[in-house]
């Protein structure tokens, strides 16, 4: 009898179920679109009616009775209300929704250390907060949280999950300072990421009874542990619209400054941040040209001796922290390959400088880096930041969420 695991991703345009073998062999996978359970993307019966769909599917192609363990990754911040049988008295908050109480957000910032990630406009805490006053509930959950629940998991929350809503990592609780801002009993027990919590029992998914529940993740722990990537050192970017970094590190960084924060996962900490730099810049500068043609008459063994700082407007995260940092990105060639090619290594200079900053800031030093998003199938970028990287550019076993939450299933049992 071989062994499966399955990890369950809950995203904002559609769920994905994926089943793993011991080996990490991909054995089933399926999608399916919240819009085709209904038009609304914050209804948690339209989460659940999506999530169902893809777990039917793989457990009919696979022997489903060998499914050992199940894990479910959300959209980090994502949150609803609960009654007592853990059903959902309100529409889920979503990730990106702004909170326009002024006065809520001041109280959260004068009550908490600088430290914090339950800050700002998107802060999960606020969310809580504010569906405590506006639906009295049982408990508030994450979305993640919720669909375990409708797995047969308790109510509980994971370390990552709990991390915008004012859970301190460091402490292992939730901050008391959270008190000041909404009755703590309302907020789940944490614990952390990956560590069984219960059993599937009767299901209509096709699920074994015994099929172990595991704490789940967010959505981005959970494409980082996809990549493979396990061991203090090793960071993963992400190549897409933007650059966002993020590195395992053997102690937290915190860094409000730079947007970085720090979660806890495989017994290691995963700190990150992200640059304005990225996708955006390449279709602002070259719209719909062909970037792959283009690059084919680039040498990425030399380098232009251009110096730029490619973003597509004013104002920079990290590793820069400066609202008012110009773009550069001339002066230009008269060749748009060595354009090309300048703002790949503009690119890839600040990508370096992004892990060096995490070192200045305490984490190791960098190891390996695995690639995800559109910018890793560009074979002479990757060798561009291999350079300046100067370290192995892995490929990453998987870029689906779903299948970082399958071996958090897997390790835990």
């Amino acid at each position: 009898m071989s062994d499966l695991f399955l990890g369950l991703d809950i995203g904002t345009s559609g769920a994905r179920a994926l089943v793993i073998d011991r080996s990490g062999k991909v054995q089933a996978e399926a999608k399916s679109l919240m819009s085709d359970h209904g038009p609304d993307h914050r209804s948690p019966a339209v989460w659940l009616a999506a999530a169902k769909t893809v777990v039917r599917k793989v457990t009919a192609e696979v022997a489903s009775e060998n499914i050992r363990s199940m894990s479910v990754d959300g959209t980090s911040g994502t949150m609803l209300a609960v009654d007592a049988n853990g059903s959902a008295i309100s529409s889920g908050i979503m990730y990106n929704d702004t909170c326009e109480d002024a006065d809520l957000l001041a109280r959260i910032t004068n009550a908490s250390p600088e430290t914090t990630a339950a800050r700002g406009a998107t802060s999960g805490l606020a969310r809580a907060a504010r569906l405590s006053v506006d639906f009295r509930p049982f408990k508030v959950l994450h979305q993640a949280d919720w669909i375990a629940v409708q797995f047969g998991a308790p109510m509980m929350t994971d370390e990552n999950n709990a991390l915008k809503t004012g859970y301190d990592p460091i402490r292992g609780e939730w901050a008391r300072w959270v008190s000041e801002l909404i009755d703590i009993n309302l907020l789940p027990e944490v614990v952390p990421a990956g560590q069984v919590i219960g059993s599937v029992g009767a299901n209509d998914c096709g699920l074994p009874k015994t099929c172990l529940i595991v704490s789940g993740t967010t959505d981005g722990c959970a494409s980082f542990l996809a990549t493979g990537a396990d061991q203090s050192g090793d960071g993963v970017s992400a190549l897409g619209t933007t650059l966002t970094i993020k590195l395992l590190s053997d102690k937290p960084i915190f860094a409000p400054e730079y947007g970085i924060y720090s979660h806890k996962v495989i017994g290691l900490w995963l700190a990150g941040g992200a640059s304005n730099t990225g996708g955006n810049v390449l279709l602002s500068e070259f719209g719909d040209a062909d970037l792959s043609a283009l690059s084919s008459d680039i040498d990425p063994e030399t380098d232009t001796g251009l110096d730029y700082y490619p973003l597509s407007k004013v104002g920079e995260r990290f590793p820069i922290n400066d609202p008012s940092l110009a773009p550069r990105l001339g002066p230009r060639p008269a060749q748009d390959a060595e354009h090309l090619k300048a703002v790949f290594e503009g690119i890839a200079n600040i990508e370096a400088l992004a892990y060096r900053r995490l070192a200045e800031l305490g984490a190791p030093h960098l190891r390996s880096v695995r690639t995800v998003g559109g910018g890793a199938s560009n074979a002479i970028w990757s060798r561009i930041r291999a350079r300046r990287l100067g370290v192995d550019l892995p490929a990453p076993q998987s870029g689906e969420a779903a299948y970082g939450a399958a071996v958090l299933a897997r390790a835990a049992v």
